[in-house]
């Protein structure tokens, strides 16, 4: 297939396609409102049919909770104590689909340790448990991409994870699941539905649904929060996929019905690989979530919380009373306890929690457990709740909803469609130690990029051919190459330095400084790209640099109130607008516009 990049031109493109649709002989079949990864999966699900579609973002792509989430592709193990079976087979269906064809280089197995505490009842428990997992992850009739679970005495345990407390359990059981770069996984959809036809424009808000008299939706109008033009379009479908703005975006139709959401907030730590002794990951119950200890690349991820949030939405934080509670929790079974100096970064992300029931008005809707696909009024469709690992049912569920009869004759086929950078994978992985010796990468170098990029690595290789200096590691961000920052402008979508540092790279959270000492390279590299002038550099350095000051003022407040006015003292560059006027908002409560996901924070 031909792998379309994601430019500043090709944005443009799309906005121009968007404006055209006004004309009525250019209409389109569905427009999607929200870029996180249930978003992106519809666009891609929707073109792959053969729809004219396309979809828009407020902000960066996986700028919501698809970038904040535990970065897990799994079936949930939680949900077999709820006796949710099919739920369960479902999502180990999707995560080995993901793993065996659609997007092998970005989802990864990782295995967990569950500790356990009683010899006889809760091994014989836990690991029947487990077994019906593994068993549930069979029966789908594709190839099984992961072991199978094993029992561990306490002196296996610890010879997987030294740094697990003596006195914590008397053995564990092993199983495996898989981890994925969310924000890239998102990036990646939007790209591979933009390269089968699928027009794509992040930094566009919707403010607005029109309709007909009788309530029907017939299309939107957008801003383009780049140049802050106003511009209506056509479309036979709206699909609603903006996650905690759900009821906001559905207000816009004049409608009373819909669905009900809550925003909760779940936050996550980072500390140096080096700082914990392990090998595999852990998952442990606490009094209000599960904790899990993840291995992630040259660092620890830690996390989850689940409190109720009750601020803006478009910037949740970690408050130190939310850092504290996820260290002592992890404390609780770490032989060398960990403490705030070993923190070098978090993230706060928010689930859109469906509540029971649908306004009054609504349409039919399908349901589950986990996700519900309702019409609030002809013409828009709905789609929230959720996790990361079934987006691909939720945006078939949803294009079904929104076409009808028309599903019939136009069934989905994204089980088929692998993601760019899957197709020719392989080949890369045994060139790999030719590529890396011409370059001087060495092997942990090549699989960071082939995980990051998979068959696209070509691409990159193409960079450093036309400038050699690409192929050396930043300055002051050494797991990164110049090639993969001016990559993130020329191929990957990003219009600002906050996109680069947030999304395409794992700078803001994976570095204690938040990658702030890289800003001048990186700057110095993207400028030419996105044909920056001196002025926009300084700016897009400024502003990074106030983000993340109020970052770390946040992270010091003990209350959410507190740091959420702590993160707000660093303004956007490109600040949504306010429905109430015309006039930009910033980042004030209520605000929507397509921003967030349906992927839970903590799943």
């Amino acid at each position: 297939m031909r792998t379309a990049p994601l430019t500043a031109q090709a944005r443009t493109d799309a906005l121009a396609a968007l404006k055209r649709s006004a004309e009525r002989e250019d209409e389109l079949d569905v427009l999607v409102i929200g870029g996180g990864v249930t978003g992106a999966g519809v666009a891609l699900d929707a073109v792959t049919r053969g729809l004219s579609t396309a979809v828009v973002e407020a902000q960066d792509w996986a700028s919501g909770t698809s970038s904040r989430s535990s970065k897990l592709v799994h079936g949930g193990l939680r949900y077999l104590q709820m006796l949710d079976f099919h739920l369960v087979r479902e999502a180990l269906t999707e995560r080995d689909l993901l793993i065996n064809k659609l997007a092998p280089h970005l989802v990864k197995p990782v295995s967990f340790l569950y500790p356990l505490e009683n010899r006889v009842w809760e091994r014989a428990y836990v690991g029947a448990g487990v077994a019906l997992y593994d068993t549930l992850a069979s029966v789908s009739g594709s190839k099984r991409a992961m072991p199978i679970h094993r029992h561990l005495t306490r002196k296996g345990m610890e010879r997987l994870f030294p740094d697990l407390r003596h006195d914590a359990a008397i053995g564990a059981v092993r199983y495996w699941d898989a981890s994925v770069d969310d924000a890239r996984l998102v990036e990646t959809l939007v790209r591979t539905a933009v390269s089968y036809g699928a027009h794509a424009a992040s930094r566009t808000q919707l403010v607005g649904l029109h309709t007909t008299t009788g309530g029907a939706v017939t299309g939107a109008e957008l801003v383009d929060l780049e140049t802050g033009e106003h511009f209506d379009v056509r479309a036979r479908h709206v699909i609603n996929a903006t996650g905690v703005w759900t009821e906001t975006t559905e207000a816009l139709a004049g409608s009373e019905g819909g669905l009900r959401v809550l925003a909760s907030k779940g936050i996550h730590i980072v500390v140096p690989r080096s700082r914990i002794s392990g090998d595999v990951g852990l998952i442990l119950q606490t009094e209000k979530s599960v904790l899990f200890i993840i291995p992630w690349s040259r660092y620890w991820v830690i996390g989850t919380t689940d409190t109720p949030w009750e601020q803006e939405l478009t910037h949740p934080v970690a408050t130190s009373a939310d850092i504290d509670y996820v260290i002592d929790h992890a404390n609780t079974v770490l032989s060398r306890p960990i403490s705030r100096d070993d923190v070098i970064g978090t993230w706060a992300g928010l689930r859109p929690l469906l509540q029971p029931g649908t306004k009054e008005g609504t349409s039919s809707a399908k349901v589950s457990r986990e996700h519900t696909v309702a019409s609030p009024t002809p013409g828009l469709t709905v789609i929230a709740g959720g996790k990361l690992t079934t987006y691909r049912v939720m945006a078939k569920d949803a294009v079904d909803f929104a076409i009808g009869s028309r599903a019939t004759t136009l069934p989905s086929i994204t089980q088929d469609v692998p993601l760019v950078g899957a197709e020719g994978l392989r080949v890369l992985q045994r060139q790999s130690r030719a590529i890396g010796s011409r370059w001087g990468w060495d092997r942990p170098r090549m699989d960071h990029l082939l995980h990051r990029y998979g068959s696209l690595l070509g691409e990159l290789v193409d960079l450093c051919e036309a400038d050699e200096e690409l192929a050396e590691p930043l300055e002051h961000a050494p797991a990164y190459i110049g090639a993969e920052v001016v990559y993130a402008a020329s191929h990957e979508g990003a219009l600002h330095l906050d996109d680069i540092l947030m999304h395409r790279t794992r700078l803001n959270y994976e570095q204690a400084d938040k990658g702030v000492g890289a800003l001048e390279q990186i700057a110095d590299l993207v400028a030419p790209v996105l044909g920056w002038d001196a002025a926009t550099r300084a700016s897009e350095i400024q502003a990074y640099r106030d983000r993340a000051a109020a970052e770390d003022a946040a992270a010091l407040e003990a209350d959410d109130v507190s740091a959420e006015r702590a993160r707000l003292a660093a303004t956007d560059l490109a600040p949504m607008k306010d429905l109430g006027s015309t006039t930009d908002a910033g980042t004030k409560p209520g605000s929507p516009g397509g921003r967030g996901s349906s992927q839970p924070a903590g799943t």
